[in-house]
């Protein structure tokens, strides 16, 4: 299959950690420069998407840069979470800039006894 990349996609990506303790799923992302009600953090089936935008602090069009690196706009990341979590325990907190999303995993028993009746 021959795929073309669109290099001028009108979103950025979020750059994440993925990562569990013995009880949570957690991600984190630096996402600096975005508030609270600037990003949608929702559960999609077992997909976590992040969604926002960076308003860009300047509006000098007449700018002439040396260097851009800055990403201003639109951003999302879609997150395949690695194990099953339970929907009614998620916390999402922004703190100095890093988005924290900690989430409860389900633990199903590994082995169970069947008794025969």
């Amino acid at each position: 299959m021959n795929e073309t990349k669109n290099w001028d996609s009108p979103k950025g990506q979020l750059i994440v950690d993925v990562y569990e303790t013995e009880k949570e799923i957690v991600v984190q992302s630096a996402i600096a420069g975005v508030t609270n009600n600037e990003i949608d953090v929702s559960l999609e089936g077992d997909i976590l998407v992040i969604k926002g935008e960076r308003k860009n602090p300047s509006t000098d069009e007449k700018r002439k840069y040396f260097l851009e690196e800055c990403y201003w706009g639109p951003f999302s990341k879609e997150i395949i979470l690695p194990r099953e979590i339970d929907t009614g325990r998620i916390d999402a907190k922004i703190k100095d800039g890093i988005l924290t999303v900690r989430m409860q995993k389900i633990e199903r028993a590994k082995n169970k006894k069947i008794s025969i009746d």
